[in-house]
């Protein structure tokens, strides 16, 4: 599996942290940055990761910024992304199988790595659930 990262100047340590934790665990994460802590753009870094998710490069998609919510607006803006902002384990889980979000935006500032380690993995483990309320949620939703 391979999920597109992205981040602002907020979450760049954050994503690292998530980078690595992802990688031991045998996925691959292709990193489109931000890379400092330099004042950045975040719609730059969201578009960047919402491309690779809808043009197959990548299954999904994590951005993170200093509270998760710019990323958020951001990445919904676009056609074909569920993004879901997340901050506990049970939301990772039913978003994804309720909606299948395919871009999970998190805050660094709001969460601890652990926590954010442990929402990766609900929401990259969670299967799409295909219940025929949840497709045609989602179909109403596009």
């Amino acid at each position: 599996m391979t999920i597109a990262i992205g981040c602002d100047h907020g979450g760049v340590e954050l994503k690292q942290e998530l980078i690595k934790h992802l990688e031991e665990r045998g996925i691959t994460c292709t990193d489109v940055g931000c890379h400092t802590a330099e004042s950045c753009d975040y719609p730059i870094y969201s578009k960047k990761v919402t491309d690779l998710v809808l043009d197959g490069s990548c299954e999904l998609g994590i951005l993170i910024c200093g509270t998760g919510i710019g990323m958020s607006i951001a990445a919904n803006k676009v056609k074909g992304i569920r993004a879901a902002l997340c901050s506990d384990c049970f939301s990772a889980e039913a978003t994804r199988e309720h909606n299948n979000a395919n871009v999970l935006c998190m805050g660094a500032r709001v969460l601890g790595a652990g926590l954010a380690c442990k929402i990766a993995d609900i929401f990259i483990d969670t299967p799409f659930s295909n219940d025929e309320r949840h497709v045609r949620r989602v179909g109403l939703i596009e």
